[in-house]
């Protein structure tokens, strides 16, 4: 198991979430041990890729500075997560990540387009040593040793067509594919209305979130899952986690977590070298975690 970046570089342009602008990105393979690095062409900024960077959570995960940042990092480093890069530059001619249909899997088939490259590095992954967690209130985040690498997530929501959701899932990259890679993330209408008159979310449509209204889902298609909202939020802590740069050798787990609460646990975990130790891929060698990229 070595470091992996991409084969050659591709691009693409989609629509930006919350400025609703035309944005276009490029990613561009990396040599081995050069990490995920953002780069804003517009300014001639790069931004390395780390909660360090982190400078907001309210709406999105957003790295960066006030005067130079990039938001709505999540889903694509959701991707990354699953198809285990390592070394990546992002160019991008704007603000924000572009939304695409607001799930991973426009970025999964970008990833497929520009093809894997296995680098002469061996592969490096973050362990966890010892339970962290993160609370507020009846909300929390929490990292733990485990065998697997896996996600577990519950919800609940005073909505009829959500209600209390939870999914156990156990990574491996065909099995995101299959079940997390295309939920998409979701708002309902009377935030949606007050974001617009903010400037925010003037992006945002049916074609790249799932919508609703007191009742009911507005999309006329539906869901692609029954449970699509809970897989989302397994998409986005898979992202989250994936600010630390690393693929997190562990078990996840969540009650009603947040970027917000995502963010405060990647920093409480690296904040002690007790809690974790990073590892190359022989030192973690594991039938369950073997499984994971096969």
């Amino acid at each position: 198991m070595v470091q992996r970046t991409i084969g050659k570089a591709v691009e693409v342009v989609g629509i930006g979430l919350h400025k609703g602008e035309s944005i276009r990105l490029r990613i561009e393979p990396l040599d081995a041990d050069s990490g995920i690095i953002f780069y804003r062409s517009d300014l001639g900024r790069s931004i390395s890729l780390s909660p360090d960077a982190v400078i907001d959570t309210r709406m999105a995960t957003v790295i960066g500075a006030p005067d130079g940042y990039i938001s709505t990092i999540e889903h694509f480093l959701s991707a990354l997560y699953a198809y285990g890069i390592d070394n990546l530059r992002i160019v991008l001619e704007g603000n924000e990540m572009p939304i695409m249909d607001g799930s991973a899997v426009s970025f999964c088939l970008l990833l497929d387009e520009a093809g894997i490259r296995r680098l002469d590095r061996p592969k490096k992954f973050l362990k966890i040593r010892r339970p962290v967690e993160v609370r507020e209130g009846a909300k929390f985040v929490r990292l733990e040793p485990s065998s697997e690498m896996a996600f577990h997530f519950e919800i609940d929501f005073d909505h009829p067509a959500i209600g209390r959701q939870s999914l156990d899932f156990v990574f491996s990259q065909s099995r995101y594919l299959e079940e997390i890679a295309r939920a998409r993330t979701f708002g309902f209408a009377r935030d949606i209305q007050y974001l617009q008159s903010q400037n925010l979310a003037l992006g945002a449509s049916l074609k790249n979130a799932i919508g609703l209204d007191e009742y009911k889902v507005l999309n006329p298609e539906g869901l692609r899952y029954p449970d699509e909202f809970v897989r989302h939020k397994i998409l986005d802590a898979m992202g989250d986690m994936m600010v630390t740069g690393y693929n997190i050798l562990g078990r996840y787990r969540s009650f009603a977590g947040s970027h917000g609460l995502n963010h405060k646990l990647t920093k409480v975990l690296l904040s002690d070298p007790a809690n974790y130790e990073i590892v190359a891929w022989e030192q973690a060698r594991n039938p369950q975690y073997e499984r994971c990229f096969a």
